[in-house]
């Protein structure tokens, strides 16, 4: 493949991992940004919005989608997802191929594709048994990796996946700490001291990325965004937006619309 345009703030309900052969790209994956060249592998979870900021018109590579049920079935389980911590909204999203590797995915992919643009009727056992067979060629340098991680480095990362499945309808710091059973403080102090932000800087950017992807993607009203990703004062709302991004959320409609 080759990207040859930017992508807008998007998510999708399957995953998406992109293997660059040659060139690279800039992706804004959540509030991170990552470049991504030769030999280096981007695994969007599904559910994750992320965008495509800026591509080298020369970049080549493969670009696989699939949804996370292909882990359960005949060769999988529910409970393998825990081996692949680039599947999760907490992992790490990147990989880097060893020289060694790259031959070895490769040939995985071209199999995939050779298998649904020559078969009418695709075999699904056949696309999952290539697709956890890929898994564990892109796992195996983080299993060689693996490096013992701190307190506060899991309470973050199952903070950022609270985050992820409760931000429609959870903005405060009590709650999530609740969930996790520790302190308010004890959260701020584990976040902060993993990622250089506090808790609630998590929560508010996460809201607004969400505001984002909706005033790009969909027609909602504001009212109807500000609702959908929890405030019912869609007034309120609108400040908030406009405190973070110096801009309301119809103004910055207006700008991407132009765009």
């Amino acid at each position: 493949m080759r990207l040859r345009y930017t992508v807008p703030p998007s998510k999708h309900s399957c995953h998406t991992m992109i293997f660059v052969t040659s060139g690279g790209h800039k992706m804004k994956l959540g509030h991170e940004e990552h470049l991504t060249i030769a030999n280096e592998i981007m695994v969007v979870p599904a559910g994750h919005i992320f965008s495509i900021t800026e591509i080298d018109m020369k970049q080549t590579g493969y670009i696989c989608q699939f949804h996370p049920d292909i882990l359960i079935g005949k060769y999988g389980s529910r409970e393998m997802i825990n081996e692949f911590d680039f599947l999760k909204i907490s992992g790490n999203p990147k990989i880097k191929l060893s020289l060694e590797d790259v031959p070895s995915v490769t040939n995985i992919l071209e199999r995939l594709k050779l298998e649904f643009l020559t078969n009418e009727s695709i075999n699904l056992n056949i696309v999952q048994a290539y697709l956890i067979a890929l898994f564990y060629e892109m796992n195996k340098k983080n299993v060689k990796a693996t490096k013992s991680i701190s307190a506060a480095e899991v309470l973050t990362g199952r903070f950022k996946e609270l985050i992820h499945a409760n931000i429609k309808t959870q903005h405060q710091v009590t709650f999530y700490a609740s969930q996790m059973n520790i302190t308010p403080n004890h959260l701020n102090k584990a976040v902060k001291t993993v990622t250089g932000k506090s808790a609630t800087k998590w929560i508010d950017e996460t809201i607004l990325l969400e505001a984002k992807y909706l005033l790009f993607q969909t027609t909602l009203s504001v009212s109807e965004i500000a609702m959908q990703v929890g405030h019912e004062d869609h007034s309120y709302f609108s400040r908030f937006f406009k405190k973070h991004e110096g801009i309301s959320p119809v103004q910055y409609r207006k700008m991407i619309d132009k765009s």
